[in-house]
C-alpha cells in the first residue's frame, strides 16, 4: 500500500529526483519564470518556496542551507538580494502555476512555473482591430501633416533667400530725367468710333 507517500517520483530515483529539482529551481530563480510539464511543477512549487523563505531571514546560516540546494553564487546572490526583500512582506505562496495544455510529442500536460511580480508586461496601444488600426493611421497621418509643415517651411525659408538674392543682384533703376516721356503704345485709341479702320 501507498499511504502517506505524497512525493511524486518523476520516474527518477532519489538522487536523480533531488537533482532535478536543484536545476529547475536555479532556472526559476534566474528566469523568474520557466515552461515545464505540470507534475514537475507542481513538485518544483514547494521546494522553490522553501528556500525563498530561507532568502527572507537572510542569515549567515540561512545562507548556508540554501547554498546546499543552489550551486549557482549567481542565483544565489540574486535570491538573497532581491528576491527575498520582495516577498518579505508575504507570508508564503511565491509563485504560480498556469497550465498550458497538452504537449504534441508525447501527451505530457505542460505549465508556467512563474514567481510573482515577473508578469509579462503587454503593451496596450498595440492592440489589433478597429480601434489600434485607428489610432495608427492617426498617428500616421499627424507625422505626415508635421512632415510637409517640416518641408513648406523650407520652401518659403529657400523662396525667401532667392528673392533677397534677386533684389540684391537686380541693376539699381534709372532715374527718370525732367524732360523725358515714355513711349507710346503703337495701338491707337479709336475713340466713339466703336469699329478699327480695318473693319471699315
Amino acid at each position: 500500500m501507498r499511504h502517506g507517500k505524497a512525493l511524486r517520483k518523476l520516474g527518477r530515483d532519489s538522487e536523480h529526483r533531488l537533482a532535478l529539482l536543484r536545476n529547475l529551481s536555479i532556472s526559476l530563480f534566474d528566469k523568474e519564470r520557466i515552461t515545464t510539464t505540470l507534475h514537475k511543477a507542481k513538485e518544483l512549487r514547494p521546494f522553490a518556496e522553501k528556500l525563498i523563505t530561507l532568502a527572507r531571514r537572510d542569515t549567515l546560516h540561512s545562507r548556508r542551507l540554501a547554498g546546499r540546494d543552489l550551486h549557482d553564487k549567481k542565483v544565489l546572490k540574486k535570491l538573497f538580494d532581491t528576491l527575498g526583500p520582495r516577498f518579505a512582506e508575504r507570508p508564503g505562496g511565491y509563485s504560480r502555476i498556469l497550465k498550458l495544455g497538452w504537449r504534441q510529442g508525447d501527451g505530457a500536460e505542460v505549465a508556467i512555473l512563474e514567481l510573482l511580480g515577473s508578469e509579462p508586461v503587454f503593451d496596450k496601444g498595440a492592440k489589433k482591430g478597429k480601434k489600434g488600426r485607428k489610432a495608427k493611421k492617426q498617428a500616421a497621418e499627424a507625422a505626415e501633416a508635421a512632415k510637409a509643415g517640416e518641408e513648406g517651411k523650407e520652401e518659403h525659408d529657400h523662396d525667401h533667400d532667392h528673392k533677397e538674392h534677386a533684389k540684391q543682384a537686380a541693376p539699381k533703376a534709372k532715374k527718370k530725367t525732367p524732360g523725358s516721356h515714355p513711349k507710346k503704345s503703337p495701338i491707337v485709341a479709336t475713340r466713339g468710333k466703336g469699329k478699327k479702320k480695318s473693319e471699315k
